[in-house]
């Protein structure tokens, strides 16, 4: 880690030029698009005005076709795999696109997804995961979609070492760049994981313990407290409608209101002003891939 640090190391040409890792660069992703139409509808409206760099698309949604068919033909746009295992909502469910005598471990009793996380780990088999999210990756794939990397949803994969190694085995077997958890990145390292598939990224996302009053300050706190080299903010759009209040009933954190307000500061003038005042350069996954290249390179010489 000391070595990466002291290396320059040189991202790939994006709209403001050439960026080193001295700058402040940062991605900010909508998480859990293709959940519900009003969480397309508004990260949708961001993408179209750059006020994020990217989102992250959950493929056995009902409304993941919307997102296939809005990228269409936008391939300027970077869009990853939201990579599924679980179905968190007490009233609106979903389930593997694997036919499920395949992934018999992923189900709950009713045939869904397990609405935890926890519950995911005590009791699916590993390779039937890797089968699932590999589908996953392929729908996204034969719709259209060109993925530029992958995470996972309630950071589901990332919990046990099993699925840590398959998520990350499947990620390079894409060649696409994975979410992980900074502090992962030396243990990650050991067991052999190629430095050019392992994004040296820190991640930062508002958590339930910040008051509804105080968002705007969270956020400006993180933007004037941001180091240099890559960081990835992830956010959760969405509109305060009766449709995303049905679909997050009994679900007290990143419920309709909770993504209204991350809309709400992502998408304003006074947040992009807050980025310009600290130099802060936004970049998508596909910047962070060329700079994982890059750094491979780097390192080499």
């Amino acid at each position: 880690m000391d070595e990466l640090a002291n290396k320059q190391v040189v991202l790939g040409t994006v709209s403001r030029g050439k960026h080193r890792m001295n700058h402040k660069l940062l991605v900010i992703n909508c998480d859990d698009v293709g959940m519900a139409h009003s969480i397309d509808r508004a990260a949708f409206h961001a993408l179209e005005n750059r006020a994020i760099s990217s989102a992250s698309v959950m493929v056995p949604c009902p409304w993941f076709m919307e997102v296939a068919s809005y990228l269409r033909g936008r391939r300027d746009l970077d869009i990853g795999i939201h990579l599924t295992l679980t179905s968190q909502s007490k009233v609106y469910k979903w389930g593997p696109i694997t036919a499920k005598e395949r992934v018999p471990s992923l189900l709950d009793p009713n045939g869904f997804f397990w609405p935890e996380a926890s519950l995911v780990i005590r009791h699916v088999d590993a390779e039937q995961v890797r089968l699932e999210i590999r589908q996953q990756i392929e729908l996204a794939m034969r719709v259209g979609i060109e993925p530029t990397h992958v995470d996972s949803h309630m950071w589901t994969l990332l919990r046990s070492p099993a699925l840590v190694d398959v998520y990350l085995s499947v990620a390079e077997e894409y060649h696409l760049p994975p979410r992980v958890l900074p502090n992962q990145h030396s243990s990650l390292l050991k067991n052999g994981i190629r430095l050019d598939m392992l994004p040296f990224v820190r991640n930062i996302g508002i958590q339930q313990d910040v008051q509804p009053a105080r968002w705007a300050d969270f956020y400006q706190q993180v933007i004037d407290r941001l180091e240099p080299g890559i960081t990835e903010l992830i956010v959760h759009l969405g509109f305060d409608d009766a449709e995303l209040r049905a679909l997050t009933v009994g679900r007290p954190g990143w419920d309709a209101p909770w993504r209204q307000r991350d809309f709400d500061v992502i998408t304003s003038p006074e947040f992009n002003e807050l980025l310009q005042r600290n130099n802060v350069t936004r970049i998508g996954w596909r910047e962070v891939r060329e700079h994982c290249s890059a750094m491979t390179s780097t390192i080499a010489s």
